[in-house]
């Protein structure tokens, strides 16, 4: 999965997603976007929300050490962040391989 993150150009934001994140868990576009530069990055299908198009989901942090949980779609050559929020316990032990 990450060699098709490496093709990706850049982003495309729905504006409603975008600020139901922000309202609901106090996560910026910015963020989202910086998750998926850093190391390490955890990325795996979302086999159960992927009726309609393809998503995955990524546990990953901000330079800011912000851990999140983010599921998204690519269109074309272009991520598609559809929520995020902090990661729960569960996904940060997945995160850091416990």
């Amino acid at each position: 999965m990450k060699s098709i993150l490496q093709q990706c150009i850049g982003f495309e934001w729905d504006d409603g997603n975008s600020e139901k994140n922000w309202i609901s868990h106090k996560v910026s576009r910015q963020e989202c976007e910086k998750v998926f530069l850093n190391e390490p990055l955890f990325v795996a299908d979302d086999e159960k929300h992927s009726q309609n198009e393809k998503r995955w989901y990524l546990l990953g942090q901000t330079d800011d050490g912000r851990l999140l949980f983010e599921v998204f779609t690519l269109r074309d050559r272009l991520i598609r962040v559809i929520s995020a929020r902090d990661m729960n316990k569960k996904e940060r032990m997945v995160y850091y391989g416990r």
